[in-house]
């Protein structure tokens, strides 16, 4: 049999050193992760989960509403508790934060728990399930809602879902293809509008918005 392969004592003692700082980096990274302002959070688009990040116009037109939308509230007060969700728009999320502390990110994609207590994990498929998200009900003044799926079955779950998380007084956003129109109507009150999001990748299907606001007003004023 032929004799086992022994590294130099040296060789031995700077292969373990550079293993464990190896080790040490990746604990580094991940309580980085894990502690780092929730705001940089972003990772790579997942396919499997229909993920396509907003190019920057899009995020930065959005975040100008979102401004102008807490502009218009009367009193620091009332800006405080003013409450914002995103379902199923996570590059969205880096932006509102920045702009406003308390919004929810609700998401599948359980990655995003790397933004702490922001973070919801969601499944649309679950809308239909008694008391499903009840915590939320009614509590969000402004929703911005992007669906994985350009299907009926997925645009009406997440339409109940955002109909149990608004308010009466509730801005709704709607982002997706206009193919979904005939059955968001029929689900919400939304109007279509002329803003129009757009995508890092160049997407096939033609995108647009819904809104039950004007919302064209503040993105382009």
């Amino acid at each position: 049999m032929d004799d086992e392969f022994t590294l130099p004592a040296d060789t031995l003692k700077i292969l373990n050193e550079f293993l464990q700082q190896k080790a040490q980096r990746e604990r580094d990274e991940l309580e980085r992760i894990e502690n780092k302002a929730a705001s940089d959070v972003m990772f790579e688009e997942d396919w499997q989960l229909s993920q396509f990040w907003y190019n920057e116009s899009t995020k930065q037109a959005l975040g100008k509403a979102v401004c102008k939308l807490l502009s218009e509230l009367q009193n620091e007060a009332n800006k405080n508790s003013y409450r914002i969700a995103l379902l199923s728009c996570p590059s969205l999320y880096d932006t509102v934060k920045q702009l406003h502390n308390n919004v929810k990110i609700f998401e599948f994609d359980k990655r995003f728990s790397a933004c702490g207590e922001d973070f919801v994990h969601y499944d649309f498929n679950k809308a239909n399930e008694s008391g499903y998200l009840e915590e939320f009900k009614e509590t969000f003044d402004l929703i911005i809602a992007d669906p994985p799926f350009l299907s009926e079955e997925c645009i009406t779950k997440i339409s109940k879902i955002i109909g149990s998380l608004s308010k009466s007084s509730t801005k709704i956003l709607f982002c997706s293809g206009a193919i979904v129109e005939p059955w968001l109507t029929t689900c919400l009150q939304l109007k279509k509008c002329a803003f129009e999001p757009g995508h890092e990748r160049n997407l096939g299907n033609e995108f647009v918005s819904f809104a039950n606001f004007d919302i064209d007003s503040y993105v382009n004023s």
